[in-house]
């Protein structure tokens, strides 16, 4: 009876330390992108108004578009620089103490946002995007490594997908807090950008708590006694002899090995196969299309007869579409493992893709097709969630070891920022010059995925870290093996045959 209270204490441990983390985390990657739809016509009359105010400058639509632009995009090259310091921030500092620190990023940005109103400064909302891009940077890469590193095997594939639960809910939350009848409005515009706020003050409040990644307290700092101490509160119980003799063994392997640097896991043949995963999945994230779509929904909306009123809330159904599907993954992971998802949801997407094409193609034609199209975006939203928005942040906690994990990090979050900011400045052109056709290079992308992910990653569910590395193993040495076995033969007939003479 003792035992099964303990298991239930460590269960609700392990939940709260998740919620607490990623209220603070990946929540504000996904809160960030959807409270900037909202406030778009007044935040670009307030650029206008400035430039008329400080220099009797009346900015053309171009222009104004322009300062928009590049304070929407801002953000993805913030998350950029947040990305590449990561990785030295949790090998010093540690997984939870850079989370906590994460918010010196977040509480900066929002007291910009909301003093920039009255100081009648663009350039001030402009500081604030860059710094809540570092915020997300760094959120979107250590909360999937804390979480990896803290859960039990069992477990680790849904808890590290939780980091995409609380993304989709961040979009959602987004979108209903920028709704005109709570913060939406013109007069609220500011409140807007600085509520992101909230949800690092509870993270500031509740994770100091919860304790440190058992993995880092063992292997980076060598201290056991704070690893088994950790582990009994995560895990409610005595620490199983088969979870600490894994940590042990990896210990064990990556001794006297210093952290590595992003660039040395370039040259690394060991880690070939791993890297080259890691970053075509991390580019495909963003390169597949999702978050373009968005840009689609209220045109398709509109050409279904939706009225501009309702218009706010339908969209909202998007969001929420994307945080049912990273629910629906969460459940299904442990089940149908890494690799099925991902592969499966490439596949949808693609195929998604090219109904979607077909009934943008066909629209002025049949009456039906705009429903169709609708339809598209979100099976094309909920095949993204069930697959690539929650495996890619658990694969690099899975295929590299602990050394190497933090720099993985740091490679797949520039990637996917790189990425992310790339898709947005060539999205609008893709519009103009395929105008219907804009979501073939999207398909495109999407199939050479899932082909990818069908040939060369292999399954990682409930495996442990050195036979996932065999595995990987087979790939990186696969010409050398071949000659390493034929040479053994060799010497081994050698020996039998001085032997017998």
């Amino acid at each position: 009876m003792s035992h099964a209270v303990a298991q239930k204490s460590s269960s609700l441990t392990l939940v709260l330390m998740v919620a607490s983390a990623a209220i603070g985390g990946t929540l504000q990657y996904g809160y960030n992108l959807a409270i900037m739809n909202a406030p778009t016509t007044f935040i670009q009359t307030f650029i206008n108004e400035t430039f008329l105010e400080r220099w009797d400058i009346q900015l053309e639509d171009y222009q104004v578009t322009l300062v928009w632009t590049i304070i929407v995009s801002i953000f993805s090259l913030g998350g950029f620089a947040g990305a590449l310091i990561a990785g030295p921030m949790t090998i010093r500092f540690g997984r939870k103490k850079c989370m906590l620190l994460n918010n010196i990023f977040l509480m900066s940005s929002a007291l910009l946002a909301l003093t920039s109103r009255a100081a009648r400064s663009f350039e001030m909302i402009i500081i604030s995007r860059v710094l809540v891009g570092i915020n997300a940077g760094i959120s979107m890469n250590v909360q999937p490594m804390y979480f990896g590193e803290s859960a039990p095997k069992h477990l680790r594939g849904a808890i590290s997908l939780s980091s995409a639960v609380f993304t989709a809910f961040g979009v959602v939350l987004g979108q209903v807090v920028g709704l005109r009848e709570i913060l939406g409005g013109e007069s609220c515009w500011q409140y807007l950008l600085a509520s992101n706020a909230i949800p690092g003050f509870i993270q500031l409040l509740t994770l100091p708590w919860f304790p440190e990644s058992p993995r880092y307290l063992l292997i980076d700092r060598g201290d056991k006694e704070a690893c088994m101490k950790a582990l009994r509160r995560l895990r409610g119980c005595e620490v199983q002899n088969s979870e600490l003799a894994e940590i042990l063994q990896e210990q064990a392997e990556t001794k006297g090995m210093r952290a590595s640097r992003p660039w040395e896991l370039f040259t690394d043949r060991s880690v070939r196969w791993q890297l080259i995963t890691v970053m075509v999945i991390s580019s495909a994230m963003q390169l597949c299309g999702n978050d373009s779509i968005y840009f689609y929904a209220s045109y398709v909306f509109k050409e279904a007869g939706i009225s501009e009123d309702k218009l706010q809330y339908v969209t909202i159904g998007t969001g929420t579409c994307e945080f049912t599907a990273c629910i629906m993954c969460n459940l299904l992971i442990e089940r149908l493992g890494r690799r099925f998802m991902l592969m499966g949801g490439f596949v949808l997407m693609t195929i998604w893709a090219v109904v979607f094409t077909i009934a943008l193609s066909f629209e002025h034609y049949i009456s039906w097709m705009p429903y169709l199209s609708m339809t598209c975006i979100f099976t094309y939203i909920l095949s993204f969630g069930m697959g690539p928005a929650g495996v890619t942040g658990v694969l690099p906690t899975e295929i590299f070891n602990q050394t190497a994990r933090p720099a993985a990090y740091m490679i797949a979050g520039s990637m996917m920022w790189l990425n992310l900011f790339i898709t947005g400045m060539i999205f609008p052109f893709l519009v103009s010059e395929l105008s219907e056709y804009c979501f073939v290079p999207f398909g495109a992308v999407c199939l050479v995925s899932a082909l990818y992910v069908g040939l060369f990653l292999p399954e990682t569910r409930g495996k442990s870290l050195s036979v996932i590395t065999s595995e990987f193993h087979k790939l990186n040495f696969k010409g050398q093996d071949k000659i390493c076995a034929s040479q053994t033969q060799y010497q081994l007939g050698e020996v039998c045959a001085s032997t017998a003479l």
